[in-house]
Formats: structure tokens, sequence, C-alpha cells
């Protein structure tokens, strides 16, 4: 790699560990998606409105607060030169916060918290965790706001059993009771205030907004420690919620980037709730991409429809893969090895778990090429499962050309992940490609 080469990459990884800082929540990602839009020029639209929109502007719209569609229109109408989409998810396995927000445990005070996806709950423990998310506060006319809020103080913690008193955990391995054995102290306690009561006095406090105007509220743990460039040679990043932030970050990144409108509408949607399935109103599988997507055809005089644009649309579901594991290289498909630093990779399941197929893992292929940038191919064991991503839940909904892709990434749905420092930058360069029209 040339100085400008390493140069473009340490400053992309840098862009990256700041967003992946400033994004402990769903919310948080939106509200930090929507500031640098905002820096980019582009303009806010309500779902509730009707909608002006001019050629080769750029705008974008959220809904319900953990979505986010930005979109630059393209010079021809969509329905002749169709749209390039990017799509990722705001979402990570986590612990989250039931109604009641807290419990007691003998003389502790505990949050009690659900298992958010499939976090891999080990990770979990013996963590220093603060609290994050948006509080749904009463306004003086009566409305709803939303407020977020969040703690970075090492606020819980759920502690592991002493060896002393699990002698056989190493051999065994550490399960965890999600009911039992996970919810993490919070305070010492001696009666008195109703335990959640006073975990929502501390929520409110911190958001600034009084308790009694609290009405509602989506609230997370977190890691705090920072992420951070990793190894000998800075090859590596070391941070929480990779899967999937940093490809949040690079279709926001690349969407930037592409400056001028082509002839083709660009698309970066960025949908809540993958790790549960996207079959929710903000999901993948609800209505907001193709609700939006129909009011850009709408926009542009010309008949053809929405149909019609989706004939010559491509969507590129951009999701986290696995790199091959370094002690553990048993678990991969011997000739579908992804490693760190080496390009993003072509995720392909025979089952359409990944709703890539040979024409458009082709079409990826050729923008790599003409970014310079290697590529690498995924597929499972056919003796395990497989995961999926966004690609088939949109390409379903949409009759849409689909690739899953994702940047290689070690200790997938860990509290902390791991990722290469190089792969941030080329991915960058790719998805800019496309959403600019080429390929």
């Amino acid at each position: 790699m040339s100085s400008t080469g390493r140069t473009d990459a340490i400053a992309a990884c840098r862009d990256l560990l700041s967003y992946l800082q400033a994004c402990p929540t769903p919310f948080h990602c939106v509200e930090e998606s929507c500031r640098l839009l905002e820096e980019g020029g582009f303009s806010r639209l309500n779902e509730r409105e009707q909608w002006r929109l001019e050629p080769g502007k750029a705008y974008y719209t959220v809904r319900g607060g953990g979505s986010l569609l930005a979109f630059r229109l393209g010079l021809r109408p969509p329905a002749e030169a169709g749209f390039n989409i990017v799509g990722a998810h705001t979402d990570s396995p986590g612990l989250r916060l039931k109604p009641n927000l807290a419990k007691t445990g003998g003389p502790y005070l505990l949050l009690d918290v659900e298992v958010y996806g499939g976090p891999i709950l080990a990770t979990w423990t013996d963590r220093d965790l603060g609290l994050a998310g948006r509080l749904l506060v009463e306004e003086d006319a009566g409305g709803l706001e939303a407020r977020l809020v969040r703690i970075d103080l090492p606020l819980c913690r759920t502690s592991n059993l002493a060896i002393h008193l699990d002698r056989e955990v190493n051999e065994r391995g550490l399960t965890v009771d999600r009911h039992v054995a996970l919810p993490p102290a919070v305070a010492e306690w001696s009666g008195g205030e109703d335990p959640s009561r006073v975990v929502l006095n501390v929520v409110a406090e911190a958001a600034g907004v009084e308790r009694e105007r609290v009405r509602g509220h989506d609230l997370c743990l977190f890691d705090l420690q920072p992420p951070a460039i990793g190894g000998i040679n800075g090859e590596m990043i070391f941070a929480a919620r990779l899967d999937d932030l940093a490809m949040c970050h690079s279709a926001l990144t690349a969407l930037l980037r592409t400056g001028e409108p082509g002839d083709s509408t660009a698309v970066v949607a960025l949908f809540d709730h993958e790790e549960i399935g996207s079959t929710t109103s903000r999901g993948a599988a609800g209505s907001m991409l193709r609700d939006v997507l129909a009011r850009l055809v709408e926009a542009h005089p010309g008949g053809g429809g929405l149909p019609t644009a989706m004939a010559g649309s491509m969507l590129v579901s951009a999701d986290m893969a696995h790199a091959v594991h370094p002690n553990r290289p048993d678990k991969h498909d011997g000739s579908h090895l992804p490693l760190l630093n080496g390009g993003p990779v072509i995720k392909t399941n025979a089952n359409q778990r990944y709703a890539t197929d040979g024409e458009t893992a082709a079409l990826f292929r050729n923008l790599c090429r003409e970014a310079s940038v290697p590529v690498q191919e995924f597929a499972m064991r056919a003796d395990l499962r497989c995961g999926s991503s966004i690609g088939p839940a949109a390409a379903a909904s949409l009759g849409v050309r689909t690739v899953d892709i994702g940047n290689p990434i070690l200790s997938m749905h860990s509290i902390r992940e791991v990722a290469g420092s190089k792969d941030p930058e080329a991915l960058n360069r790719v998805l800019e490609l496309f959403l600019a029209g080429c390929g």
C-alpha cells in the first residue's frame, strides 16, 4: 500500500472510531447520521408531510427514531435510470431494559434486562456497562417528545461467580442463565422507594427531564471501553457494535462523497431491528424502503412506476462477514476463508439466507476491480446453519437484484469485535463507485 493509501486508511479508521463512539444505540446512530448528513447539505423530510423534491438534490427521512433513509435524487427519473441502494442496520445484539427497570436481588438493586438478538452472553459479564437510549417525555401541550440519554459511567456490572464457587467453569464453559444470572447490579439495596423509580430518577436526571414527565423508554446497556486501533502494526480495530455500525458508516461516507448527482438515484437505508428478524414497522421487511422509493418515483414526471424502477435497480446489503478464526479454522469452509484486511466479502448461500446470486456477485466483483480493491468470498460450511441479513427481506419485498457483502470481522456478536484497519477505506471506495452509478 502506498503512503497515500495508508494515510487514507488511517483517516477512515479514525472517522469510523468516532462514529462508533457516538452511537451506543440505534437512536444515537440515527442522530449522529443525521448530523453528518446535515453537514453534507442533506435536507430533512417528514413522512407525515407532502414532499417537494428536486432532481439532483439530497434529502433524508427518519422513522421511529431508529431507522433512516438518505438519498441523492438522480438527474433522470428512477423509472428510467433506477436506484442504487446500499442497506445496513443500526442495531446490535445486547441487553435491553424491561418496562419496569429494576428489581432486587438480596442486598442489591439489579437492572431488569432482556436479551436482544443473539449476543454472546458470556462476553457481557465482568464488564463496566453504561446505559443509553431514549425517553418519551410528555410536553406541556400534551404530546410526546423523544429525548436521547446516555450515561457514560460504570453504572452496573454482571459479576461471575468466583472459581471457588464454580470449579468446573473452565472445563464446562461459562453458561449464563438469562433470567437469574444476567441482571447486573447497579446499587446496594436496603428497601424504601420502588426499585424501578430509583433507576428512573437517575435516567431522567441524566436526560435533564422531570421523572413525572417520562411516559416511556427504550434503553440499552453498552460497553464503556472506547473503540481502538490495535495490533503491533495497527492492523486491527477493537470495538463494540462493528456489526453493523461499520457498514452504516461506510454507506454514509460513500453517499456523502458522491457529491455531484448522476443519472440514477443513490439511496442509503439504515434499518433498525435486523438482529431480531427485521419484521417491524422500521425494519427491512417493513414498508419504509418501499414507501420512500414510491415517493421518489412519483416525484419525477413520466410513467413507469415503482415496478419499472425496481427492474433497473440494485441493492447492496452491507452486513459484516465472518473472517476465518485463527484458533478454529475448522469451523470454516476450507475454500472460503476471508481474512481481515483482505477486502470486502461477497456472501453466498444456496438457500438464499443471503440474497446474492451469480449476476449480482459478478456485478460487485466488477465494482471492486474498478476500485482496485481485492474481493473475497464466503460460504458457510454445509453442516452449519447459516446466518442472514437484511438482504433477503428487502429483496423479497421490492423484487430488486441484491448482493450481500460485508467487511470481515472476528468475535461477531461479542460485546467487542475485531476488524481489519485497511478494510473500511477499501469498502468506502467500492460503495462510492456504486452509488455514483458506476459498474
